[in-house]
């Protein structure tokens, strides 16, 4: 088996694991989220949730990946001794095949739209937008052949190894990604009546927040940095002994965050300068921002033409840094765990992706596939996002915090005391008793418990 990899520079290590975090949730549920539950007060229980649960929840699995030095599977096991606690890599693993799979083909969406908009096709009024959109969706073969194209494209970046592949594009795709979300904002917040979406994202209203805002920043802090993925896990498999963790997981949770509020100022100002709710939920980015870009941009329609393609072209972009880290995974745990060479791993998890891809188009529109009665998409999303990554979030910590030896944690968190170690105390509390309590609470909401 060749010699694993592992990342080049610090800036690889922050752009690449932040791309893991940074995708469609941060650039299309956070705004829906926020415009749901009241705006600025959303975002700054979210920003809170980030610091309570995030970072403390990143260093944990951080210390798994970094200290095995190995697939998330393997690293469980060797940390624990041989114990079940290996199971907690496995549904790791499991959890973000599925989510490629059906993830691929809402970015396949994604790509198409970008195709449409460069060729022009998104130029009508809502009745035609609402109309494509549904004509796309349950096509037999379109969305699909868009959403294996796009796992196609993730395929052939992986097989280029950590550096020069996962690292090298995401030293590519993050900075472009900022730069076009920024011109975006910019023109955004030029449109007239754009300050009151300013206001709405920027400016709390106190008199919203209630335990279901809560309960939904926490979720959304939660699922916006993969925890419960193992990607995390993975990706600080090929950090070296010189990173800071506690520091890269900062840097990490900045760089997501800012990326989430800079798409509320691009959204909330468009919306609010045509008079449209931004809080219109999954048909937002595919149903209502056409029809905002139109209005917004109508006067000057060469204008609202880029505005188009930038914005899809953003999403593809977005969603390509999720898609790497999530093939990622299961291409390391093949490789290392049945010796095969990376390029055959990736191809293994292509094929179940892609299997998984292909059900998942079909049940939205072509055919009837359910499960619970549920399409087999909407299965796929509820099972991982309200069972499966909750479960793994809280194995993970309960693990960090409670099943392996202080020491071990106490060397990885101050790099064998090379780092300051003011905050491991604060950094243990928060994740035995803090991030626990925290995901129980998700995992009851996502259930529709509380």
């Amino acid at each position: 088996m060749t010699e694993r990899g592992n990342f080049g520079s610090k800036l690889g290590i922050v752009l690449a694991t932040a791309g893991s975090a940074v995708g469609l949730g941060n650039i299309w549920r956070f705004p829906y989220m926020t415009g749901q539950n009241g705006g600025a007060a959303f975002l700054l229980m979210y920003v809170g949730c980030i610091l309570l649960l995030g970072v403390p929840g990143m260093i944990s699995e951080f210390i798994v990946g970094r200290h095995a030095q190995t697939n998330a599977a393997r690293a469980y096991d060797k940390l624990s001794g041989g114990r079940p606690w290996k199971l907690v890599g496995y549904l790791g693993i499991l959890t973000s095949t599925i989510i490629l799979g059906f993830y691929a083909v809402v970015a396949g969406w994604c790509l198409q739209y970008l195709f449409a908009s460069i060729s022009g096709q998104m130029q009508g009024d809502t009745e035609y937008v609402q109309q494509y959109f549904a004509d796309f969706s349950s096509s037999a073969w379109k969305p699909v052949l868009c959403g294996l194209l796009f796992i196609l494209i993730t395929h052939f970046i992986i097989v280029r190894g950590v550096r020069k592949g996962i690292e090298k594009a995401s030293k590519w795709l993050m900075p472009i990604l900022l730069v076009l979300l920024v011109v975006l904002v910019v023109a955004s917040c030029m449109l007239p009546g754009a300050m009151e979406g300013v206001k709405f994202l920027l400016y709390p209203d106190f008199s919203k927040l209630n335990s279901d805002v809560m309960l939904e920043a926490l979720g959304q802090a939660f699922f916006s940095l993969s925890l419960g993925t193992a990607c995390l896990c993975t990706y600080a498999s090929y950090f070296t002994r010189k990173t800071n963790l506690l520091h890269s997981a900062g840097q990490i949770a900045l760089l997501d965050t800012l990326i989430a509020i800079l798409s509320g100022l691009l959204i909330f100002p468009a919306a609010a300068s045509v008079g449209i709710s931004a809080d219109s939920g999954p048909s937002l980015i595919f149903i209502t921002l056409p029809n905002v870009f139109q209005q917004a941009f109508g006067s000057v329609p060469a204008v609202g033409y880029v505005v188009s393609i930038m914005f899809y072209a953003l999403l593809v972009f977005a969603a390509l840094t999720s898609t790497i880290s999530m093939h990622e995974i299961g291409t390391a745990f093949f490789t290392e765990e049945f010796q095969m060479p990376r390029k055959y791993s990736a191809w293994v998890l292509t094929t179940v992706a892609g299997v998984i891809c292909l059900l998942c188009s079909w049940s939205v529109g072509a055919i009837d596939i359910e499960v619970m009665g549920l399409s087999l998409m909407d299965f796929c999303d509820q099972l991982t996002a309200n069972i499966m990554l909750p479960l793994g979030g809280m194995l993970a910590c309960l693990f960090v915090g409670w099943y392996i030896p202080r020491q071990v944690v106490l060397d990885e968190f101050t790099n064998y005391g090379q780092d300051n170690h003011s905050f491991y105390r604060v950094y243990l509390f928060a994740v035995r008793y803090v991030c626990p309590v925290c995901i129980i609470l998700i995992f009851l909401h996502q259930l529709g418990i509380l």
